[in-house]
């Protein structure tokens, strides 16, 4: 008899004001026993609605029933046949717009924790047990894979499985993309992180940092080395800017250098580690996405007294996830909703001191479906800040564009792809994740890896 528990388990989390003063996770995760107890409201339903929202396919009720029955490392092994970074996507996937939103359980209730019963069962095999070294069979053929996000961890955990000599290129010095520089170490410990990565080298995948493609090496220099293939998962970490006036005085930041700055060189540990970020008392961040809220709850962790998240729309149209606008509202952030900027105002010696702004309200819904923010007339008024994040989005980064002929690209810098595959339009070279779609989630682009992965495999097995 399934647990008929209208509401989710409680994930106990650190208290508000003692979180926003440190960069510990937010969220403890499950005991053993809350695990069972909400892997017991799921109802086994035949037909498994909540698979075909989850975009790597993880056979979500099989595992559940797993956890329900204390089997925790079959649980495991159930979701990593589909899912190479479970930890990670129990953590960042937005599961209440992919399998959560399809469970049966929340069409009247909340539905069933699929992401609090993923991430528990990671962090479980994580504490619990080794990696198996699995029996592959080597075939000796090389793979290139540029980018080691969440797309490129992906496409290269899935064909070192199938026995392909994997070798991923990081332009950093640290394996990991995005989940390593953009997400927040309370939201995504990076030691956690790191784990996961150490499970794909026990696979046989190598890493080279420092290479930045496009520049070191070229694609074609990488076929000469003998890869067979290449896979492009190198994200979209060029910072989109609004074009005011005042964008580049002392104080502003994108948000990709903020968060960058913090999360990969640890600057909230300086000077234990040795780059600073300077945070004033009155900040105000630009846009209202995950990555506006990751900056925002950073900053107010940094010492900020007032964080101001500036959106020009309303609340109903925030696309953060609602579990980090409530965090973000719980720890102190003060939404300024129907605003936007028009200019950075500052100091005589450079440095930001404000932002002037003006009120919107929403006239007729524009080509995204939105509603379209109007400017209200004689509403223009100055926020007292210091430092100004920009976070409305990032775009690709255009070196590879530029350095390989015959890749097609959007205007906009995204590289063209067949959907079903992620061919491009240079044989051999197939591309996923942020820098064919433009920034998105973590597991779309895991999604977008193992997609790349299958093709490359009959690709490879077609042609040589």
């Amino acid at each position: 008899m399934p647990n008929m528990s209208p509401k989710k388990v409680n994930m106990p989390e650190q208290e508000p004001d003692i979180r926003n003063k440190n960069f510990l996770e937010v969220a403890l995760g499950y005991t053993p026993e809350m695990a069972q107890e909400e892997a017991q409201r799921c109802l086994q339903c035949k037909n498994k609605p909540c698979v075909a929202g989850c975009p790597v396919n993880v056979q979500i009720p099989e595992f559940i029933e797993l956890v329900a029955n204390g089997q925790f490392e079959k649980a495991y092994e159930k979701i990593t046949e589909t899912n190479s970074l479970p930890a990670i996507c129990g953590r960042v996937c937005p599961q209440e717009t992919q399998c959560e939103k399809l469970c049966i359980r929340g069409i009247k209730n909340e539905p069933v924790g699929i992401g609090r019963l993923e991430r528990f069962v990671a962090d479980w095999f994580i504490q619990n047990s080794k990696p198996n070294s699995k029996d592959i069979q080597k075939n000796g053929i090389k793979v290139a894979v540029i980018g080691s996000g969440p797309a490129g961890l992906t496409c290269a955990g899935d064909l070192a499985n199938m026995g392909y000599d994997v070798t991923i290129f990081e332009a950093f010095h640290t394996p990991g993309g995005v989940l390593m520089y953009g997400i927040p170490e309370f939201r995504l410990p990076k030691a956690l992180v790191q784990k996961e990565i150490d499970n794909l080298k026990h696979l046989g995948v190598k890493i080279r940092t420092n290479m930045v493609i496009g520049k070191v090496l070229s694609l074609e220099e990488l076929e000469q080395e003998g890869y067979k293939a290449i896979f492009i998962g190198t994200g979209a970490g060029l910072p989109n800017f609004m074009g005011i006036p005042g964008e580049n005085l002392n104080g502003v930041y994108s948000s990709n250098e903020f968060l960058t700055r913090i999360n990969l060189m640890k600057a909230y540990l300086f000077p234990q580690y040795g780059t600073p970020v300077k945070v004033g008392k009155n900040v105000a961040v630009v846009g209202g996405g995950n990555v506006a809220m990751d900056a925002a709850r950073s900053a107010k962790r940094l010492g900020a007294e007032n964080v101001y998240i500036i959106y020009r729309r309303s609340e109903k149209e925030l696309p953060a996830r609602l579990e980090e606008i409530h965090h973000a509202k719980e720890e102190g952030i003060i939404f300024k909703l129907l605003t936007n900027p028009t200019k950075i105002i500052g100091t005589d010696d450079g440095w930001v001191k404000g932002m002037e702004c003006v009120e919107m309200e929403l006239g007729e819904p524009d080509s995204s479906g939105r509603r379209r923010p109007v400017v209200k007339k004689g509403s223009e008024h100055v926020v007292d800040v210091n430092t100004v994040i920009i976070a409305i989005g990032q775009s690709p980064n255009p070196l590879i564009k530029s350095t390989t002929k015959g890749l097609d690209t959007h205007d906009w810098g995204g590289i063209i792809v067949e959907e079903a595959t992620g061919a491009t339009s240079k044989e051999g070279v197939y591309a996923g994740g942020d820098t064919v779609t433009g920034a998105a989630t973590v597991i779309l682009a895991m999604g977008a890896g193992k997609t790349a992965a299958n093709a490359i495999d009959e690709y490879l097995k077609k042609t040589l």
